[in-house]
């Protein structure tokens, strides 16, 4: 790149691979003076043990020719999944950041300047936008009453667990959160946010204890709230909490079960397809747990379709029986 032109961040899109963890790739999209758009890609390795370290890159993104501002948080490209996104016309704000590639919670990347200069300047950006947000919309006389109660509100001390301020009773808001308190008969105690130190040592073998749990109980059991464990999802590339895959994947295989018993009193060949297939969503099933991010395989949802018709002849057989 030209040193001697001023070079503006349009965009900067970080993905992570897939095989390796320690390997990421960054693909820089700079605007010059002359209105001409230039696209950088570079390789680094994020060793836990050691620094960073910025290797030599082959145009491995770039080669896969997809529109820069059609890419989000979660897009699988290859054997790389995207963990962060920034675009120049949708500016995040600062707390977007994953903690990976936050500056002031991980220090290793100031030892990858070509990286960390530029995931500075989104974070500057997204500060100010923070900073602009709130003063978007005017104020009007008419809504005096109604800003002079939302001032009045002690935001910075209230608990985000808890219900907002306006669907509680009198009494309720007088001491929010208090221990013994009760909404619709369900004794609730003051909660505390997780420390910031204890949700960045979350790591992606500690979400993947609880992804045959709904992600609300997830989130309980981790002991931080359901924003911040998205926030999380969303760091190691996880679009959707992959609870109702897994979910889907145990009764299929509870389904083998019940039908390799029944096929080994009657055909030893069908039972040997059925512990078959069993074992390939056993496989599955534990491909999904280290990589939620991944989609079922076709052959499983065409079973899994197989098997939905099957439970919805049995159950019309049975209710049309009696009436026969």
């Amino acid at each position: 790149m030209d040193s001697s032109q001023t070079h503006v961040l349009r965009a900067l899109l970080i993905f992570q691979s897939t095989i390796n963890e320690e390997l990421i790739r960054s693909l820089h999209v700079y605007r010059s003076e002359d209105g001409k758009e230039n696209e950088v890609e570079r390789e680094f390795l994020f060793s836990p043990s050691g620094s960073y370290t910025e290797m030599e890159a082959n145009p491995a993104l770039i080669s896969l020719k997809f529109r820069v501002s059609e890419v989000f948080e979660g897009l699988v490209k290859g054997f790389w999944v995207c963990i962060f996104a920034f675009h120049a016309d949708r500016p995040p704000l600062s707390s977007c950041i994953p903690s990976l590639l936050s500056i002031s919670r991980n220090p290793n990347l100031k030892s990858v300047p070509t990286l960390a200069d530029d995931l500075e300047i989104i974070f500057q950006l997204g500060c100010r936008m923070g900073d602009k947000e709130p003063s978007k919309f005017p104020m009007k006389e008419s809504d005096d009453t109604y800003h002079q109660s939302r001032k009045s509100m002690p935001a910075l001390h209230q608990d985000l667990n808890c219900l907002p301020m306006s669907e509680l009773s009198e009494d309720q808001q007088k001491e929010p959160c208090s221990p013994g308190w009760k909404i619709a008969g369900i004794a609730e105690s003051k909660k505390k946010r997780a420390a910031s130190e204890d949700v960045a040592r979350i790591a992606l073998p500690d979400l993947a204890k609880y992804f045959d749990l709904p992600i609300v109980e997830a989130s309980r059991n981790l002991k931080v709230g359901l924003t911040v464990l998205k926030k999380k999802c969303r760091e190691f590339g996880i679009a959707r909490w992959p609870h109702r895959k897994i979910k889907s994947l145990d009764s299929l295989i509870q389904d083998l079960q019940e039908e390799a018993k029944r096929q080994q009193q009657e055909n030893e060949a069908a039972a040997m397809a059925v512990a078959k297939r069993q074992r390939m969503l056993e496989r599955e099933k534990e491909t999904i747990e280290r990589k939620p991010f991944i989609e079922l395989r076709s052959e499983t949802k065409r079973f899994r379709q197989d098997v939905f018709k099957r439970r919805h002849r049995a159950r019309a057989l049975r209710n049309h029986g009696p009436s026969a």
